[in-house]
């Protein structure tokens, strides 16, 4: 069974505080998906808002850690263990500084990059093999200091691209669900041109 059966999870902060955040881009597509698939956060699990949907012959367990994005591999590894999944069934779908607003990458594997709820992951999961899906935020502008720039909420301006970039990201998520990791890198890695 458990190799039909799929973690997504989207880092980011609970609480309205946070909420359109850009460092809680992986929350926002992980609510694109619960929309899309008509499912429900409805229960709390290993520290995360939880919702399980059957779709074409898989189970998909979409989550959003509620530990605050420092904390976040609590969950994740919380999750990983009870319902079995194998670290390459699993995604992590962050906002990384390093990518333009409007590039998404999908990624088998590899280091934090900076990214503390990635970093967090790594350490309780032993490991750094296991797939991620980054969302580009771009840098700060000037000299702002990047902790400050992740807190800030999308600008009014971002939205109509915002909602593409989350279309997009879903839709590399479904991909990598049915087709394969190789599939959904090939497909969309690369930008939206705005």
């Amino acid at each position: 069974m458990t190799e039909n059966t799929f973690l997504i999870v989207g880092l980011g902060n609970p609480g309205r505080d946070y909420k359109d955040n850009r460092h809680n881009v992986g929350f926002m597509l992980v609510d694109r998906l619960t929309v899309r698939l008509n499912a429900r956060m409805s229960r709390l699990q290993a520290k995360a808002l939880v919702a399980s949907i059957n779709y074409e012959g898989k189970k998909l367990i979409l989550a959003k850690p509620q530990t605050y994005m420092n904390l976040s591999g609590q969950s994740i590894q919380g999750l990983a263990r009870f319902y079995k999944i194998p670290l390459e069934n699993m995604i992590v779908a962050h906002d990384d500084l390093d990518l333009p607003f409007g590039a998404i990458r999908i990624r088998p594997g590899g280091g934090p990059g900076g990214q503390k709820g990635v970093a967090s992951t790594i350490e309780r999961l032993g490991s750094k093999d296991f797939p991620r899906l980054r969302i580009g935020i771009g840098r700060p502008p000037g000299r702002m200091d990047p902790a400050d720039y992740v807190l800030q909420d999308f600008s009014k301006a971002d939205q109509p691209l915002l909602s593409e970039i989350l279309d997009r990201a879903a839709d590399a998520v479904m991909t990598f669900v049915t087709e394969g990791l190789n599939p959904a890198m090939n497909k969309f890695n690369g930008e939206i041109q705005a």
